[in-house]
């Protein structure tokens, strides 16, 4: 009988017997280039003994400044075998925020991705008392900087110098329990300084054994990892849970290129945060309206026989009799196309990091590319709930991956409404802060999620909004903001809308138009323009939009409808630093960096 796995490490073991030929993948000199089981195998105990020679000790922090690629895995499982705890930093970080990072983890070592990153950690490495040594992945290292350097190659070239004692890492890893700490995976800060949580080999193995129950992932699978591996969703869900289940594993360069590496991978399982839907459904909609008449009615027809059959679809059921035959016709005219423009394998999706329009689930369901949506934190390591296949309701989070743990509910909702969990998942606590630890873990061992939302009487669960997010108008009134928003974004004219109306009298948006659509309209206007910032200056434009806007607004409640809008003429981006690694809005930055436009929303008289 095979002995359970409680870490990483064992994980690690046991997946790698399958020895799979492309185990992990990466594109190198323009085609994908894989690594078979023992290919990694030998890298991870190559590169662990090197650490281990030079001085790395169990308990010693590492971190990993790098984009998605297989040196990251290989690190990361070295790590866990060694028992080095990881700390996971986002490469599009900005070299203050990583030296914050690397400063309060105390770090000893640092695995830098290319010379990019490695700069970061030279601009603050003198403020960075326990750092000893950089390690670069890629590129030259550079000369006279005082500080000591490492290649990968190099560390690998050590490693197999002492092939013979190979043998030993296993012993290692051997030594690993689950309640070791595994990683530190920093929060984005989006209320304060990033705090570093501290997760458990048990608490991941835990989400992994609990997510393979869930959905089938029993055949030859094939995944294409896009979402930051140093993010906790793509962590579990792309790497870890990827890994075990033994699915090929294939990086994608960047978000930038997924599109096409969707038609070469063909995976069979996507992972992704709500936006990335987000723009393939915009994308989609696109297309059709710049086709001809018969194309968009055609697609029109398709849409309506797949809102029939969507019932049907979301319970795992075939669509009955001339509802099944219209349903059919239309995938076979329309949706099967656009399947093939993904690969045309993909069982299913799955969604978290944020909440997913319920109109957009639907459109993905209705096309073929069903999505389960799932919920969590860092800090649960991440999945709380997720919609289980056949009883998928758009708008719900779906179950508690375990209705009770150790006699208690392992999900229950506070009287102010805050969703509680409590069980092998949630985090040991934040490094070094024991105040926020003690903030956000109560005596009985619930963690407090900070997010809003009740169950049914299934258990399914609800989001309604964060905590501090929800805004409180100054007549009194609380309004969630995200549902209002994914009903804006829902609309084929807009790309991001955030809500403003915290201690204020009245709602308003700013809203960033989907400009392939807006510009598409105002040609056929014949309005003339040299810019988006022109465009949205036009009153036909403002006035388009504010009807789109008025289409959402029937369908809220008079104190919840947006007033005013601002409209912005670029993208609210992760580098512009209004969003978080996981896409998700910074509300506190947005509101000081537009905060001319919002004021002159408040500045006259309410429409």
């Amino acid at each position: 009988m095979a002995q359970p796995i409680e870490t990483i490490a064992q994980l690690f073991y046991e997946a790698a017997q399958r020895n799979l030929p492309d185990a992990l993948a990466a594109r190198r000199n323009g085609s994908y280039q894989p690594l078979s089981h023992a290919e990694v195998v030998a890298q991870v105990e190559r590169l662990a003994l090197a650490m281990a020679a030079r001085g790395l000790q169990a308990g010693d922090h590492v971190a990993i400044m790098s984009e998605n690629r297989p040196e990251w895995a290989i690190a990361d499982f070295a790590c866990a075998i060694q028992g080095l705890p990881d700390v996971t930093i986002y490469a599009t970080l900005n070299a203050p925020q990583a030296a914050f990072i690397l400063r309060d983890s105390q770090s000893r070592w640092v695995l830098c991705s290319n010379r990019g990153q490695l700069d970061k950690v030279l601009a603050h490495w003198d403020q960075l008392p326990t750092l000893e040594v950089a390690v670069l992945l890629d590129g030259d290292l550079p000369e006279g900087t005082g500080h000591r350097l490492i290649h990968w190659a190099t560390l690998q070239e050590e490693g197999q110098t002492m092939e013979a004692r190979r043998p030993e890492v296993r012993t290692w890893g051997d030594r690993r329990q689950a309640s070791d700490i595994l990683t530190l995976i920093y929060t984005s800060g989006t209320t304060g300084d990033p705090k570093g949580a501290m997760l458990t080999h048990g608490n991941l193995v835990s989400n992994v054994l609990a997510a393979e129950t869930i959905v089938d992932l029993t055949g030859r699978e094939r995944a294409l990892s896009f979402l930051p591996v140093t993010h906790i969703f793509e962590r579990m869900a792309g790497h870890f849970l990827m890994f075990h289940v033994g699915a090929a594993i294939y990086y994608a360069e960047s978000v930038n290129t997924v599109a096409a590496d969707l038609l070469e991978v063909r995976p069979t399982v996507l992972a992704s945060v709500p936006r990335i839907y987000e723009k393939i459904y915009a994308k989609i909609y696109d297309t059709v309206s710049a086709g001809g008449l018969i194309k968009r009615l055609i697609f029109h027809w398709a849409l309506l026989a797949g809102r029939q059959a969507l019932p049907y679809l979301l319970k795992g059921q075939e669509p009955p009799a001339w509802r099944g035959m219209w349903f059919r016709t239309a995938k076979a005219l329309v949706f099967e196309k656009i399947r093939q423009r993904t690969g045309g394998r993909i069982k299913f999706a799955i969604s978290g990091g944020a909440p997913l329009g319920g109109k957009i689930m639907e459109f993905f369901w209705i096309i073929g590319l069903p999505i389960l949506e799932g919920y969590g934190l860092t800090e649960t390591s991440p999945v709380i709930t997720v919609n289980h296949p056949g009883e998928v309701l758009p708008g719900c989070v779906g179950r508690p991956i375990y209705k009770e743990w150790g006699g208690r509910p392992f999900v229950k909702i506070a009287e102010d409404g805050e969703i509680l969990c409590q069980g092998p998942n949630i985090m040991v606590g934040y490094w070094n802060n024991d105040e926020a630890t003690r903030e956000a873990i109560d005596p009985d061992g619930y963690f407090h999620t900070g997010d809003i939302g009740h169950q049914d009487e299934q258990g399914r669960l609800y989001i309604t909004d964060r905590k501090k997010e929800l805004i409180v108008t100054s007549g009194g009134k609380k309004i969630a903001p995200q549902p209002i928003e994914n009903l804006l974004k829902a609309d084929k004219y807009v790309s991001q809308a955030v809500l403003i109306g915290d201690q204020r009298n009245y709602i308003t948006a700013l809203i960033v138009p989907n400009f392939d659509g807006l510009v598409r309209w105002a040609g056929y206007k014949k309005l003339s323009f040299a810019s988006h910032a022109e465009l949205i200056q036009n009153p036909l434009a403002i006035a388009k939009m504010r009807s789109r806007v008025e289409r959402v607004n029937v369908q809220l409640s008079n104190y919840e409808r947006i007033k005013k809008i601002a409209l912005l003429d670029h993208e609210m981006t992760l580098e512009g630093g209004e969003l978080t690694p996981s896409l998700k809005v910074k509300r506190r930055v947005v509101n000081q960096m537009y905060a001319a436009q919002i004021e002159a929303m408040y500045s006259e008289p309410k429409d």
